[in-house]
């Protein structure tokens, strides 16, 4: 009975020490980024407004992920040593540092580490601001003020200045706008403050005042009289869809560039991570997005025809119904889509098959897909069926995925989930496009065909594909250490 207390005892102990390591870790994750703009992140996650409960199951789900434990208090230690650095506006993995640290023989010094990590970090590129405006205001463009807002930090990279909308300004308008930002039915609260200036027509988010602007239609916009110049316009209406359509942006005073938060013709269609690096900001001024599921599928798409070839396949898309579908069974310009959305499960096209040729030029022709609409709000999923040139394996297949996951361009698109009960609200608020059930992997007797269950938020992670897209065009990358 006394061994077992005494276990207990150093059990709490060490637990209270791993607590208050996570909450000074918390603390330095703050300070370097509103003092230095440099974010941390874990294996890709996320730290910025955390808590000291997930940064500690951050820690052990490494641990299972990599399959070595990554030290709550090593990781605390660089952090430390990372705040009296002198570094320029960065995004630092200090998961894959804490690994790489305890990883290296004789490893001690975590300055000394860092320096030499870091030797050519002087050669990062100076940044300047981009202002932003957001051309509607519906759910993707919603989503996308609250990430631009929630990491503003000193406000050296994207800069939200104005949101313009259809219909009248006044008061009645502003308090349902800035409701609808601060509340979502699916993602939950705004982790900040939100309140309206009815006098200059703005929202005021996290104590900063961004423009409301009511137009029908581009041209009628000045942006120079609110002090806006050289903007990106991030149109998320959907409204415009083709070159011709989108270039009637660039004819508004103060806008530069048009990125369309939609699959677009006569535009580059673009999964940042895949062939964005394919696309110069200096050469062109109108890009696209893509789409939800083609984000969400060509970042793995391409680590299979990389590693085994693909020589045809089916994609079939289970997506979270959409506000272009009916709540009520109703009239509708698509066959089923008039049905009601949130008692079915309707059959619908989806152009993501084709549309990742134009990422991926070796896939043309080689992929078809349809979709399934489902009474679920949010939380997509992607069936990938191929037949591969090369044949595999399991253990094989997962090896591949888990090395894009962990090293090289595409490690902020595709997460690697090892849980054996993920379901569909598990991947709500996940920045990753991409998220492979490494569980529900299947592999033909033959290794030539191969069935990959892919995860999305179909909101969320697109939306930070999105924001990804946007640093690019604006050329406000910082130096980053994956």
């Amino acid at each position: 009975m006394i061994s077992i207390t005494s276990n207990y005892e150093k059990e709490l102990s060490f637990q209270i020490d791993r607590r208050k390591a996570s909450a000074h870790l918390l603390n330095i994750i703050t300070e370097l980024w509103y003092d230095k703009a440099i974010e941390l992140v874990f294996f890709r996650n996320q730290l910025i407004n955390s808590s000291t409960g997930k940064i500690l199951d951050l820690h052990e789900y490494a641990e299972e992920f990599i399959s070595k434990p990554i030290s709550i208090f090593d990781s605390l230690e660089l952090a430390k040593a990372l705040k009296n650095l002198k570094l320029p506006p960065a995004k630092i993995d200090i998961g894959k540092l804490t690994y790489e640290y305890q990883s290296e023989p004789n490893s001690s010094d975590a300055t000394a580490f860092l320096y030499k990590k870091f030797k050519d970090i002087d050669k990062a590129e100076v940044i300047t601001p981009k202002d932003v405006v957001l051309y509607g205001f519906g759910r993707i463009g919603r989503l996308v003020a609250r990430e631009l807002m929630a990491r503003t930090g000193k406000g050296n990279q994207l800069r939200l200045r104005a949101i313009v909308t259809r219909g009248q300004i006044n008061r009645e308008n502003l308090e349902k706008r800035a409701a609808l930002f601060r509340n979502d039915s699916v993602h939950g609260n705004f982790n900040g403050t939100v309140r309206i200036d009815p006098n200059s027509n703005t929202l005021i988010i996290n104590g900063t005042s961004i423009q409301m602007i009511a137009a029908n239609q581009p041209v009628d916009i000045d942006y120079t009289k609110y002090g806006i110049k050289d903007a990106l316009i991030i149109d998320n209406t959907g409204a415009f869809r083709d070159q011709e359509e989108l270039n009637r942006h660039l004819q508004s005073k103060g806008a530069s560039k048009v990125l369309l938060t939609a699959p677009a013709k006569g535009v580059p269609n673009i999964v940042h991570g895949v062939n964005h690096k394919e696309y110069h900001p200096d050469s062109i001024s109108l890009f696209s997005a893509a789409s939800c599921t083609t984000n969400a599928i060509t970042p793995v798409l391409k680590a299979i025809e990389e590693s085994l070839g693909v020589v045809k396949g089916h994609l079939e898309t289970i997506h979270a119904y959409t506000n272009d579908q009916n709540l009520v069974d109703n009239m509708h310009s698509k066959y089923r889509r008039g049905r009601a959305a949130t008692l079915n499960m309707v059959i619908t096209e989806t152009g993501a098959g084709k549309a990742v040729a134009r990422a991926l030029p070796a896939l043309q022709g080689k992929l078809t897909s349809n979709a399934i609409r489902v009474p679920v709000p949010n939380g997509s999923l992607v069936i990938l069926n191929l037949e591969v040139e090369n044949p595999t394996s399991l253990k094989e297949i997962n090896a591949i995925i888990k090395k894009y996951a962990l090293e090289g361009d595409l490690v902020e698109q595709i997460k690697y989930s090892i849980d054996n009960e993920l379901v569909s609200t598990d991947v709500l608020g996940s920045s990753a496009p991409a998220i492979y059930d490494s569980k529900a992997t299947i592999v033909s007797a033959d290794g030539k065909n191969i069935i990959l269950y892919i995860w999305y938020d179909n909101e969320y992670g697109y939306s930070h594909q999105v924001i990804r897209l946007a640093k690019h065009i604006a050329k406000v990358r910082r130096y980053t250490y994956y």
